[in-house]
């Protein structure tokens, strides 16, 4: 009688040069590049005047802040959404990504309207404008959050599924925390929008953690 051996899993740590792992990684490297350039304001709502004031002499900061928050996060976001649809390999899983990817379009609209509030409005110090494109940006900001909130909701569901049960569930906290956020930046409440204290650090792990664990071994 013979015996076929069982297929042994790989450490997770054999993972971390697939695309999806890289993705989560560099999601979390970018955000936290882009923080140390300039601190994030946690208020979704300013005056133009405030805004001008805010960038001025600012530029390549803000710039490269715009580029490390919002642009290149949104590469990294598209690129989990899809690795978890795959692995899951169902409807749920397919949500996941959809949501995902609406989420890191609206991220790269966003890069873009502050790249043009940075290099554009700001420097030719029309207030106005640049009130209502700040005004703007938090509001697809809140949109972006929900939307980010639903794809970690969405997340639990697939656990053990397409996630491991630890990583679906810190998608609990993350749903909640962007939930709050997304109120807050959406109707510009300032009070909602300190939530962001946590949900960013909560939604870093959360993606690095699904990129990683949801890479082929």
């Amino acid at each position: 009688m013979s015996s076929r051996a069982l297929p042994v899993a790989r450490p997770w740590y054999r993972s971390l040069g697939t695309v999806p792992a890289l993705a989560g990684i560099g999601f979390a490297l970018s955000w936290v590049a882009g923080l140390s350039v300039s601190p994030v304001s946690t208020d979704p709502h300013a005056t133009g005047t405030q805004v001008i004031a805010d960038l001025s002499g600012h530029t390549v900061a803000q710039t490269a802040q715009y580029l490390l928050t919002e642009g290149l996060p949104a590469i990294g976001i598209a690129i989990v959404a899809v690795a978890v649809a795959r692995r899951a390999r169902s409807r749920t899983g397919r949500a996941l990504a959809g949501t995902g990817l609406v989420a890191a379009l609206l991220s790269l609209v966003m890069c873009g309207l502050g790249l043009h509030l940075t290099l554009w409005d700001a420097p030719r110090g029309n207030t106005a404008t640049a009130g209502l494109l700040f005004d703007t940006i938090s509001r697809v900001d809140g949109v972006k959050m929900a939307l980010l909130g639903v794809m970690a909701a969405i997340g639990v569901a697939l656990a053990g599924r397409g996630l491991p049960r630890w990583v679906a569930w810190l998608g609990a906290a993350v749903a909640v925390s962007m939930t709050v956020c997304a109120v807050g930046y959406a109707f510009l409440l300032p009070l909602p929008a300190q939530a962001a204290i946590v949900a960013l650090p909560l939604l870093i792990i959360w993606t690095t953690a699904t990129g990683i664990t949801t890479s082929p071994r």
